[in-house]
């Protein structure tokens, strides 16, 4: 994969390149998060790694400005904030994963694995259709009622496995583990979170998506 770190430790960001060059990915660095948007928006990329704390602009803002210019890139987050709060706002922002310093490289290289296997989408690439809602998995495209919808890569992911597990309720920590691979504070509203961001973005699709109270989410069969 072609990776940017935006990171403006430059320590830390030869590390983490030293690290993911290793790993046999390619990996551009930026210590700027205005010359880090610039780059990220101008395309060739297929992750980001975005530290919060930059000069220029801050990550939650360029994680923000991205997903308002439709640039639908994976993102990993890096903080050393780790309030519950602070992870939902970079959540919210429209980063796929997050990452609290000082984590060990083993834990990077494994979410960045993650997020390489979410973003390439579904193995088999049948068209999924539920109500309004088509989606293709190979080209990752969504649409409702024939209009395409712009969707981040996670709520693409989590759309998917709703979908692919059609007529089931999948609770809402079945759904931390199948859509973000590794488990956020049970404490941590992610998966409310994105089912809104879903719903509103779907607009007369979203209501495929049914709440089960107390459980979790389900799509009707």
């Amino acid at each position: 994969m072609n990776i940017l770190v935006i990171e403006d430790d430059r320590r830390l960001a030869d590390l983490i390149a030293r690290r993911l060059r290793t790993a046999g990915h390619t990996v551009e660095t930026c210590d700027d998060g205005s010359r880090g948007l610039d780059r990220a928006t101008a395309g060739g990329l297929d992750l980001a790694i975005v530290d919060v704390m930059l000069p220029g602009m801050d990550g939650i803002s360029l994680t923000r400005t991205l997903r308002d210019r439709d640039v639908a890139i994976p993102i990993l987050m890096l903080t050393a904030r780790d309030g519950i709060d602070d992870r939902v706002d970079g959540l919210r922002s429209g980063a796929d994963d997050y990452l609290i310093k000082p984590f060990a490289f083993d834990e990077l290289l494994a979410r960045v694995d993650a997020l390489a296997r979410r973003s390439r989408g579904a193995p088999a690439g049948a068209i999924l259709r539920h109500g309004a809602v088509t989606l293709n998995p190979r080209s990752r495209r969504v649409h409702v009622e024939g209009e395409e919808v712009e969707l981040t890569s996670k709520e693409f992911d989590l759309l998917t496995c709703l979908l692919e597990h059609r007529g089931q309720v999948l609770t809402r920590a079945e759904l931390k583990e199948l859509v973000w691979d590794f488990p956020f504070d049970a404490q941590t509203k992610v998966v409310d979170l994105y089912v809104h961001y879903l719903r509103r973005k779907l607009g007369a699709g979203g209501d495929i998506i049914r709440t089960v109270r107390g459980v979790g989410y389900s799509v009707g069969r």
